[in-house]
Parts: structure tokens; sequence; C-alpha cells
């Protein structure tokens, strides 16, 4: 019997079963089916990803003055959260459920259990494999998270966007999610509350990558999709700490995750072998295309080019077993510039840091979107917006105290294009980015020398080794410098419209 707020929500639940339990029961009823590794493969419908518009946050005391209301942060009144709640509960009290309990946040201080509630054994496994496995018994603080896929709302009834809903009440610590089997709504609901209780504690929560040389030096990296966030912070001579959630308080990194939540399109053992390898009893596979023989079809976008693969940290070799470093030494914002105007790497002073940190930028390519013909500058604030609920101004005066008090260096990493935009120019070789990346991280970069570029106002290093010089200064790459200064002006034009947001 599950029990919440005084009332039953459901008579029969399976609690504590292993992976290979969830699986059989996940096989049993329906939900996937095991790939030629042992993974289980599941389809999520119609939500094949996160579905923002259906996000809500309750409207009340605590959140009334503290949350950045917008587009991003919808509200919902408590009225509505409250007659949802009894709907789920009701809708699941004849029905067989999965309950799991783990925790989120390595470091004890800032670690809350989380509870999670969920209709489909699949969404359990998710859960048991995603979180940090056990529960603190003598920290009662914690999350609940109620999952009923099944469950429609009626979107007229209480003026939702559409049918599913996910909805934060941070006052109660709970979750609520119907509708939508896309188990990273889970995931981030539960960063995004992350996101609001440990500014509050003097934690900056962070969306980056994180590992630790063998010294015990720290590195973190910031990037959205598609800049090498998880490729650069794979490092065979440094420990992955973990690569997507992470907090920073006065003792060092934590990870928020006990696991990985990859994408997996065109995945292959060439190009992320630890990944590839990953994938295996115990992993859970999203939308992923199997042919006859149940072997994974990686390169299939038939179902979504979201596909993912979801699995323990422990599947990847060279980890920090604990999740826990010291105080990062090197900050790396990673963007792919399509326009070719950002320099290679370039050094941030804390304002610039701050300000970059509030950009999030990096830039879309023709072909990633349907009618997108030019390249195209996105702006994701803190390189995580649609999880601060937080006004961007508290993470980044977190940062840049942070930086102050430590020392710590900050780079910025264009993984884009050189000697010209997309179309005219070509990408940055991956090997010279890596260079850039561990000179950066070791020091020696700072033993190159300095050089300003004017038109953006960044240090670039006068030299790197095993990169080309001419390289480092992204105008003498191109055929055509007013060309350039023109893109660059462009650029620096969207750069000043978005900041105008935070203003």
């Amino acid at each position: 019997m599950i029990i919440y707020k005084d009332s039953v929500i459901c008579e029969k639940v399976y609690e504590g079963l292993n992976p290979v339990q969830l699986i059989e029961q996940a096989i049993k009823r329906g939900e996937g089916e095991l790939t030629d590794t042992g993974a289980l493969s599941i389809k999520t419908g119609c939500y094949t990803g996160r579905s923002p518009k259906d996000r809500y946050i309750v409207k009340d005391e605590i959140t009334d003055d503290t949350i950045n209301w917008g587009s991003v942060n919808r509200p919902i009144t408590e009225a509505i959260y409250d007659d949802l709640l009894w709907s789920i509960k009701n809708y699941l009290k004849d029905k067989e459920v999965f309950a799991v309990n783990g925790r989120v946040g390595a470091a004890a201080d800032y670690s809350y259990n989380v509870r999670c509630i969920c209709e489909y054994a699949s969404q359990a496994l998710f859960c048991s494999q995603l979180f940090i496995k056990g529960i603190d018994i003598a920290n009662r603080d914690g999350f609940t998270v109620i999952s009923a896929p099944g469950f429609k709302a009626d979107k007229d009834k209480y003026n939702l966007n559409s049918e599913a809903f996910i909805i934060l009440n941070l006052k109660d610590k709970t979750i609520i999610i119907g509708g939508t089997q896309y188990s990273g709504e889970i995931k981030k609901a539960i960063f995004t509350a992350m996101n609001f209780f440990l500014p509050q504690r003097g934690v900056l929560p962070m969306h980056c990558s994180a590992n630790e040389g063998k010294d015990g030096d720290v590195a973190i990296l910031f990037g959205l999709s598609g800049t090498g966030k998880t490729t650069l912070s794979a490092d065979p001579n440094r420990a992955l700490i973990g690569d997507d959630e992470h907090g920073w308080s006065d003792d060092g990194i934590f990870n928020f995750e006990g696991g990985c939540y990859a994408k997996a399109i065109n995945l292959s053992r060439d190009r992320e072998k630890d990944i590839y390898d990953a994938i295996r009893l115990g992993s859970v596979l999203e939308n992923v295309v199997l042919d006859n023989e149940n072997i994974p079809q990686y390169d299939d976008d038939s179902l979504t080019e979201n596909t993912r693969a979801a699995y323990p940290l422990n599947y990847i070799n060279n980890i920090k077993d604990d999740g826990r470093g010291g105080i990062p030494r090197v900050i790396l914002f990673l963007t792919a510039d399509a326009f070719g105007v950002i320099p290679p790497i370039s050094k941030l002073t804390k304002e610039q840091a701050m300000y970059y940190f509030l950009s999030g930028y990096t830039s879309k390519v023709a072909g990633t979107e349907r009618g997108l013909k030019e390249p195209e500058a996105t702006f994701s604030t803190c390189f995580g917006e649609p999880f601060m609920p937080l006004h961007p101004k508290k993470y980044a005066k977190l940062l840049g105290e942070k930086i102050d008090k430590y020392g710590v260096r900050v780079y910025m990493v264009n993984t884009g294009w050189i000697e010209g935009p997309y179309g005219t120019g070509r990408r940055i070789p991956l090997k010279y980015t890596r260079a850039m990346v561990s000179a950066a991280v070791d020091g020696t970069l700072e033993e190159m020398g300095w050089r300003l570029h004017e038109g953006l106002d960044l240090l670039v290093p006068k030299s790197c080794p095993m990169v080309p010089e001419e390289l480092l200064i992204p105008e003498n790459t191109w055929k055509n410098k007013e060309d350039y200064f023109a893109s660059m002006n462009s650029l620096k034009e969207k750069f000043q419209k978005n900041y105008k947001r935070y203003l």
C-alpha cells in the first residue's frame, strides 16, 4: 500500500525490485523488449521529448515572488494541482504500481531523497538507474514523483496546454506527471527542483559535465546540445564525476545523479565507445528502432532524432565512484558557433564569464530543424534555461562570487566553424579542440601569452601546443576579412538583443 498525504494512492505496489525484476515486469506487461545486449527498449508514444508548454509550477506563498514567471516557468493554481493530484490517485488506486527510492545529490549535506511512484515498470527502472541508489534514513527531506503516463487530463477543464502535464509543487516537494511516458520529464523536473532550493543554501546548481585529473584538479564543462560536452568531458586521463547535472558548494563539486541519459542518435562504438558499451542489461533505450534480431539501429531517426539511452554511471569506465570532486580550477563554456566568428579558445574575465553564462550561446545549422536554411543563433540562459526557475541573474551572481572566491580560470571554446561560416568554412577538427582544452585545463595555455581580439574584447592565446597558430585568430582564417567583421557585428547584435532580457 502507498499512502501519500493521508490517503491511499494504490493498494497493489511493487517496491524494492531490482533492475532484472523490473525488466521482467516491463516485458510481462508489454512495455518493451530486450535488445541483443540485454537493454530494455521502449517506445514513448507521441511524446518523444520534453514538452515545455506542458510544464507548470504551483504559484503559492513560497513561489509567488521567487520564480521567474513567464513562458518557461508557467504558473498554475494550487486548486488545479490539488484536483489533478486527487484525479491521479483515483486513477492509480486499482492498478499495480512500482515504487523506487533513491537520492539526488552526492554530497550528504545537499542530498535529497527521491521517491518515485510509477505506473510503468520501465519508468521505475529508469528512476532506479538515474538517481543515486539508496536513501539517507537520517534525512527526512525529499521529493515525491508520481508518474501516470496513462492518465490524460481534461485540458479544457483545467486550462492546460494539452492532455499531458508536469506540475511541480515546490512547497510540498511533489511532482505529478500525466499523459507522457518520456522519462526525461522525471529527471528534469527533479533538476528544476534542485535549481530552486540549492541557491537558497549558497550552492550553485549547474547544467554541466565535470571531470577530475590525477592530481585532483577539477574542470567543469558547460555546453548546449551539439557543442561536444559529452565528448570532451570523456577524457581517458581524467575521471568522470558526471555528465549532466552538478552542484558547487564550498566543499567542491558533486554530481546530482547516479546515472546518465545520453543521446543515442547515430551512436557507434567507434565514436562513443563508453556509451555504446554501457547499453546492456539494466539500461533503457527510448525510441530506438530495433531490427528483426533486436539489434538497435542507432542511425534510424524514424521515431525521433531524440533517441535516448539511460544507464547507471558505473557502467562507464574511469569514473569517480563517490560522484564528488574538489573546487574547480577551470570552467569551460562550449559553443558551436556556425557563424565562424568566435575564437577557437579565449580567456574570460569574471564579468565576461557572467555575461556568457547568462547568454548560454550556441547555434543551429541548416538541416537540424525543418525549414532552417541558414545558421541560427540560440541562447539558453545558464546553458539550461528550461530548468532554471529563479531569475537568471541569481545563478550568474553565484557563479561570479565563486570565480572571485576561488580564483577559477574561465575559457570559452568554440567547437564550431573556422575559415568562414557554415556552408563556406569547415568545422574545427576535434584534435585541435582537444589540444586546446587540455592546454587550458593543465595550465599550459597560461604560459603562452595573450593578445586582445579587439572586435570581441576577448583574450586569445598567442600559441597553443599542437594547434596551428593561424587558427587562433578567427578573422585570419577567412578569405575576406571584411566579411568576417560584418558577420561578427551581426552576431554581437544578436547577443545584445538577447541580453536585454536580463536588464
